[in-house]
């Protein structure tokens, strides 16, 4: 059997991201509970994988649960188990996810969304081992290795009151806390370019003809609120809408819901402009920089077109060269703006 699951993909080489893998290899071997800390994407479920498979139990059980998947008393039973009768359709005695996680791992994903309840339950299995079943008076013993990940701030929960302090303590033996991928921009371009490889196999390409100067620009300039999941998405969407394999990749689609006809609230709807199929679906703030003192007599044409130019590049720049945001950025129609490119001789340039 090998020691590592065909899932244990982590790829990088920042040094933000290094130094978690550090992390990781430090304390796999310890039993002890590890809470994993990170945004939606960064990879919480692979480094609690890879910490079980570092583990003295990896040849035991792996089980994970998402908690925030299962209504309150659906999660309870999921995890403790239940007796036959405890409860209408309870016909038998069903085995949690802790019984059946004896002798290895069980990794709790979104554990945040837990009820105090289930919460007091999971911190008498770390302090005493044992649990009962939903309906059950008898204490059921175990021995599991506990991973949890959340991406809320736990110790200020613990203030609201919306989180034990107690469990946390127990919990919080190790945090390893996951950088977003906006801290690991040397990395990007490395995800992205094994995750378009993975989907050139998956739609029997040839090969993947790699990224273009403006793919690479949008890549890597473009935040990731996502991370991980985010980038995985828009690299397979970019190259599945690919038209010609043999050639760099240029066009990157960050959003699969630019439309222009996207539905709108109907409070910031307006209709059409004659000859114009589409309306601007926001206006968003593209805050041209303050304008400089000028030096009187000036010409005026010439400062007005300067500046329509420059807000105009800016506008493109904020929305990865893409018209119809810009025009939307802008509050002009996508006509409007094609207009104004064709005025300034910018449809052919660099920004267009």
């Amino acid at each position: 059997m090998s020691r590592f699951n065909k899932k244990d993909n982590l790829i990088g080489q920042a040094a933000s991201f290094l130094e978690v893998l550090d992390h990781v290899s430090l304390a796999a071997p310890v039993e002890k509970p590890i809470l994993i800390i990170g945004e939606r994407g960064t990879g919480k479920e692979l480094i609690a994988e890879r910490i079980h498979y570092l583990s003295k139990r990896w040849q035991d059980s792996y089980l994970k649960l998402n908690c925030a998947t299962l209504a309150d008393s659906v999660l309870e039973s999921e995890l403790f188990g239940h007796e036959s009768g405890s409860f209408t359709g309870a016909n038998k005695r069903h085995e949690g996810r802790f019984e059946r996680a004896h002798g290895g791992t069980l990794f709790l994903d979104e554990l945040a969304n837990t009820s105090l309840r289930v919460q007091e339950k999971l911190l008498n299995i770390i302090e005493y081992g044992e649990f009962e079943r939903v309906g059950g008076s008898k204490p059921v013993k175990t021995d599991v290795r506990l991973i949890c990940a959340t991406n809320e701030d736990l110790p200020a929960l613990v203030e609201q009151g919306k989180f034990r302090a107690d469990l946390l303590d127990r919990l919080a033996f190790d945090v390893i806390t996951l950088p977003p991928l906006r801290y690991r921009q040397e990395d990007i371009l490395l995800l992205a370019e094994s995750f378009a490889i993975n989907m050139a196999r998956q739609l029997e390409l040839e090969y993947f003809g790699g990224f273009g100067a403006k793919a690479k620009q949008i890549l890597t300039s473009y935040d990731w609120p996502g991370n991980v999941r985010e980038l995985k998405n828009v690299v397979e969407r970019s190259l599945y809408r690919h038209d010609n394999a043999a050639l760099p990749l240029q066009k990157i689609q960050l959003d699969p819901f630019e439309s222009p006809y996207r539905p709108q609230p109907a409070t910031t709807r307006q209709a059409p402009t004659s000859g114009d199929e589409s309306t601007p679906s926001k206006v968003a703030s593209v805050t041209p920089a303050a304008p400089s003192s000028h030096k009187f007599p000036l010409d005026f044409k010439d400062v007005t077109n300067t500046f329509e130019i420059d807000l105009i590049k800016q506008a493109l720049a904020y929305s990865q060269f893409s018209q119809k945001k810009a025009a939307e950025h802008l509050g002009v129609t996508y006509h409007q703006l094609r207009g104004l490119l064709k005025k300034y001789n910018l449809l052919e340039s660099d920004v267009s």
